[in-house]
């Protein structure tokens, strides 16, 4: 039996060791071009990925496909450059929302970096090192809260303060969120055209829910100014918010970031379930 013909075999019974010697000969061949070689000896190099993968290839039942490397180089808020970049593409990837890819690391990212963060259970902070480039090569997936929810639906954690979209049963948003604050609450607003005082236990129930009404732009409730706001609970809604931070800060509704508040009507029709899960524990 001639060479090609042992390889025609092997291809037969075992096509993810026929990927490696085809690989081989590539290498091998005088007539293959520089980038050729480098395709081929990083197809053939087994030992650069996991032994999960490998047994999956070597057995045929996975394609090879090229690890995620990220920069690995630690960045703070005002970074500018091809890591930072390299970042907000991943999270785009991802499903996080960082903004436009322009390679400045600003507020907006830094939404996306802690929604990140939290969801791969890593303390959230400004500053990305090697947890947060590890994660974004090998993420995890948000918990999902509702096991037989409805395929496309929201869902609010108030434990890692973060909402996740579902779009037909898959992720297609996940964004850092502040909730209510749990902080009893009594203010003086002009409403209606006569000045009242408004009381709250600024909480954001638990339970579930589904959209009902919403408006576009700034809206003026009697607590202060919502942008975008999708109703779900009563008065409660996602809106965005100026201010997001890392704790409950909210009245009872649900603030996210701008730039997701500006997407999100567009994804987030009305009667779609949401589910609010959790309680968030002050460290």
């Amino acid at each position: 039996m001639t060479d090609d013909e042992v390889v025609t075999v092997v291809a037969r019974r075992l096509p993810g060791v026929a990927a490696l010697l085809t690989a081989g000969a590539v290498v091998l061949s005088g007539c293959a071009t520089g980038a050729e070689r480098e395709r081929a000896a990083l197809s053939s190099d087994v030992s650069a990925r996991p032994a999960a993968v490998q047994n999956a290839q070597a057995a045929g039942l996975a394609p090879v496909t090229p690890a995620v490397v990220a920069p690995r180089k630690t960045l703070k808020l005002g970074a500018k450059g091809k890591a930072v970049t390299w970042m907000q593409k991943r999270l785009t990837e991802l499903g996080y929302r960082p903004g436009k890819a322009d390679g400045q690391y600003g507020g907006t990212t830094l939404a996306a970096v802690w929604a990140f963060q939290k969801v791969n259970g890593i303390r959230p902070t400004s500053t990305v090192a090697r947890r947060t480039w590890a994660a974004l090569e090998a993420p995890k997936a948000p918990k999902v809260l509702v096991r037989n929810g409805k395929s496309t639906r929201a869902e609010v954690n108030l434990t890692k303060q973060i909402m996740v979209l579902y779009v037909g049963g898959k992720v297609e948003l996940i964004t850092h969120v502040s909730s209510g604050s749990g902080v009893p609450y009594c203010e003086s607003a002009t409403w209606q055209g006569r000045k009242q005082r408004f009381c709250g236990s600024a909480t954001t129930p638990t339970g579930d829910y589904r959209t009902t009404w919403r408006a576009n732009g700034w809206h003026r409730s009697y607590l202060g100014q919502l942008y975008n706001p999708i109703f779900f609970n009563g008065g409660i809604a996602f809106h965005g918010a100026l201010s997001v931070p890392l704790y409950p800060a909210s009245h009872g509704c649900v603030r996210m970031p701008m730039n997701v508040a500006e997407e999100l009507p567009g994804m987030l029709g009305k009667g779609v379930p949401v589910h609010v899960k959790g309680r968030f524990r002050r460290a």
